[in-house]
Parts: structure tokens; sequence; C-alpha cells
């Protein structure tokens, strides 16, 4: 889906939209579900209040959201860039805008992974809590006319019922918390967060979380996919490929020894993994250990399955290298 951020105003257009959607809040025209959940039932553990006072701040050149939110997460996440770097990544003079695709894809190219959330304003707070900033899709429109701008949450006050943006040109930009929904809500309630590998985001799910690692170690450096895939095991040990993906990352930087250490220890956890008997084969005969990777690829073809031709590959690979 394509959505443009024409929003070339500053503080005064800003003020306006919030004021609108404050008012025909005020006057019950507006439904804001989640915001209502969250006054019946605050979400156990979430913290009353919190600021990530940390988070940078770049005012924001006319129709630029998109870079702008985008740098103040990665240089927060330890990217050194500026708004100005990120436009021809992002930017889209076309469209006057930016284009979720690629917010998420550029952090990757940075060696980050982003991860989009689910459309739940729970989890926008627990990640903010948890220190996370949180990029938002906003509509400062009036039907039927859009008006997108991409903003990044910091914080909020339960008791005083409202959030923290960056935004614009402003650095701590207060929003009532329904509204903040209201007009969150017209783009699905997307957000993104962008964290450095290793580091999970709160709310992360396993299989979402796995597809976007994957995603970041495609176009990242070996070192930074090592990273990512290894902090993903910390929080699910038991995943086998993301344990193929570390011990991948691994190999390819010629740590070879490393990389049979991770195979093994998934392996510890799925004995019968023909994909995990067949990689520690390829990386013992690597090692030199042919006879080592014969008996684990003959125990392999026991169970023939999806795999069977690549287990036959790589088994022709060590004989050629270790002939009977």
């Amino acid at each position: 889906m394509i959505l443009s951020d024409h929003h070339g105003f500053g503080n005064a257009r800003l003020a306006a939209g919030v004021f609108l959607a404050a008012c025909l809040l005020q006057g019950c025209a507006l439904v804001v579900p989640q915001t209502m959940e969250l006054r019946d039932a605050w979400p156990e553990g979430l913290p009353q209040r919190t600021t990530i006072e940390a988070v940078p701040f770049y005012a924001q050149d006319e129709y630029q959201c998109g870079p702008t939110a985008l740098a103040t997460t990665l240089k927060h996440a330890g990217v050194d860039v500026t708004p100005d770097d990120l436009v021809p990544e992002v930017y889209l003079p076309s469209r006057f805008g930016s284009l979720q695709v690629e917010m998420a894809a550029t952090p990757r190219r940075h060696g980050i992974v982003s991860y989009k959330l689910k459309p739940r304003y729970e989890d926008l707070l627990r990640e903010v809590a948890a220190g996370n900033p949180v990029i938002v899709l906003l509509d400062y429109g009036v039907w039927p006319v859009r008006v997108w701008h991409y903003s990044v949450v910091v914080g909020f006050d339960r008791p005083g019922g409202q959030v923290t943006l960056r935004s614009g040109v402003k650095r701590s930009l207060l929003m009532p918390i329904p509204v903040l929904e209201y007009l969150w809500k017209e783009s699905d309630y997307w957000a993104l967060v962008t964290l450095p590998p290793g580091r999970v985001p709160e709310t992360a799910e396993e299989t979402a979380y796995l597809d976007a690692v994957r995603a970041m170690a495609r176009v990242a450096s070996l070192q930074e996919a090592e990273r990512a895939y290894a902090g993903f095991l910390v929080r699910w040990p038991d995943n086998e490929v993301a344990s193929i993906g570390l011990a991948g990352s691994l190999h390819a930087q010629g740590r070879l020894p490393d990389a049979e250490a991770a195979l093994r220890r998934a392996l510890e956890r799925h004995p019968a993994s023909v994909p995990l008997l067949n990689n520690l084969a390829q990386t013992l005969s690597d090692e030199g250990r042919n006879d080592e990777a014969l008996a684990l690829l003959d125990r392999a073809l026991v169970s023939p399955g999806a795999f069977v031709d690549e287990v036959k590959q790589t088994r022709a690979l060590v004989l050629g290298r270790n002939p009977r």
C-alpha cells in the first residue's frame, strides 16, 4: 500500500489536527476501542509512566517525516546516520513521502532488525516501557483527505492521560492517549521498532521475529547476522531454523569450530533433524573430519524426506574428498 505523507505543516497545523481530534472525542463522535480497554484495565506489569529521554531529536524538513523518524530510532540503536542520509533510501519525491515497506527495509541495510508490531496499543506501550522508541504512522487528515505523518513515541503517562512523541519540529509533543489512537488507527495501527541485532523487542512473537531476523541477515554483515540469530536463540533456544542461521553465519566467517558447536547444541534438542545432521556433516568435512561426516550423513539418510537430495549431494562431496 502506498502512503504519502503530505504534511508540509509546522506546529500550527500539527496542533490543529490534535485539537480537531480532541474536539471530536469530546463530542463522542470517535471510536477508540483500545484506549477504552486501557482505561478499564491497565495491562499487568506495565508502569504508569515512562519516558526514553535518550532518544535523539531531529527537526523535520518539509515532507520528510519518514527519514526523520527513521533516523531518530536508528541513531538511538547506535547507527551514525542523519535524516539527510536516509532521504535517498526512503523518500519518494513523486509521492511527497515514504512507503512503509521502505521504512521497514532500510534499517536492515544498516545492520538493524526492523520489527512491525502487532496492531495493539498495549504492545506499543510495552515497547516504550522496555526502552524501545516506536515509529507510528498517523493520519492528520479529515475524510476523505489523508495527511499521513510518521512520528516516534518515546513516552507515556497514564495519570496524565498522554503520550510523548518526537514529531515534526517538536522534540516533546504531548498528545492525549485517545487522540493518538484516533490518528493512528487509520493506518491499521502501523508501528515499527528498529533495534540492534541481539536485542529482541519486548513484544516480539517467535515466527514473526524470525522472519525479521532472516530479512536482515540477507543484506547485513555476517557479524550482524550472527548477533541477531544469537539474540533470537536466547529468547527461543529450541528454534531449529535460527540455530541453522547462526551456524551458517559462523561457517561463512570461517569459524568452523564455532559453527560445529552451534549445530551440536541444536542437535541435542533436535536429534533427528536432517538439516542439522547434513550441515554438521558439511562442517566436519570442511574441518577435514570426513569419516565423522559420512557417519552423520548415513544417519540422516535413514530418514528420507524433503532434504534427501541435499544429503546425497553433501555425501557425494565428502566422498570426493575422502574416497572409500
